[in-house]
């Protein structure tokens, strides 16, 4: 597993993302993506599966500290006093004192963006959330959040994927030394019905999904959380460092029509 670096702070390029896994799959899929070298998970707040999450770490053989462990705050939860009240009870269903990362889930204008940001950086001077961020924000708004209320974040976690393109907001995030975290990287199992991918992959003895997360984590700043439900897919996900694309085939990639947005809820916010 390699790394990418923000705030000082090491995460691993690949995580495990727990979207849709419950119960005793979700302990399953958690605890064997321990065993195989995840050391990167992502949990949330709406998944209702936080206690699954913490009950697979707390029940396997790798140390808490080894883990880069994530949730993310639900957009009604967002007013400073239930920002507060929701992170304590997120802790206790993992069954963890902190969380390496936690984030705003969706933006919602009926609170302030700052009483938000607020009790996040109490709950950071705490202890209980190491470091914090967004998700699902679009460039308006993590400039609002970095330039006007002039919070730094680690990371914005957006749908990212080869037929959405986020490179605004990447290029913005080198400049003010964030991480992007790319859910749905492998466009909800998209990524294998696609030609293009299918023919590159051919030429590495690589599946589509594998050639999808290398270009992700070749770009500067991009980390990437493919979801898995088997033990063949999670270690399929991460068996992507003996190759690198050439040129030829990343700008392919990078050619592909890029509007595809598969996650818009009703309430998201007007994408930039």
């Amino acid at each position: 597993m390699q790394f990418k670096t923000a705030m000082d702070t090491d995460v691993p390029e690949i995580g495990l993302g727990t979207h849709r896994l419950y119960g005793k799959e979700c302990k399953q899929i958690v605890r064997e993506a321990l065993d195989i070298g995840y050391r990167h998970v992502d949990t949330a707040q709406i998944y209702k599966n936080e206690k699954e999450v913490g009950d697979a770490i707390y029940s396997s053989s790798v140390d808490r500290e080894e883990i880069f462990l994530t949730t993310k705050i639900w957009h009604t939860n967002l007013d400073h006093d239930d920002v507060l009240q929701s992170v304590e009870e997120s802790l206790k269903l993992l069954r963890v004192p902190y969380v390496d990362l936690l984030l705003i889930h969706w933006p919602n204008k009926q609170f302030s963006l700052q009483q938000t940001l607020e009790a996040m950086l109490a709950l950071r001077d705490q202890g209980k959330a190491l470091n914090i961020g967004v998700s699902n924000f679009p460039l308006s708004l993590t400039q609002e959040v970095i330039e006007d209320l002039r919070i730094p974040i680690f990371t914005n976690q957006v749908e990212f994927h080869p037929f959405l393109e986020q490179f605004n907001l990447l290029d913005y995030s080198y400049d003010k030394e964030f991480l992007i975290t790319a859910y749905s990287p492998l466009a909800q199992g998209k990524v294998n019905e696609n030609q293009v991918l299918r023919k590159i992959g051919a030429e590495y003895g690589k599946s589509p999904s594998q050639i999808a997360l290398r270009w992700l984590i070749e770009q500067e700043n991009v980390i990437a959380i493919p979801k898995a439900s088997s033990k063949e897919h999670l270690a399929e996900n991460i068996d992507i460092y003996d190759f690198e694309l050439s040129d030829e085939h990343f700008e392919q990639i990078d050619s592909l029509d890029k509007s595809m947005r598969i996650v818009n809820p009703s309430f998201a916010p007007h994408w930039d």
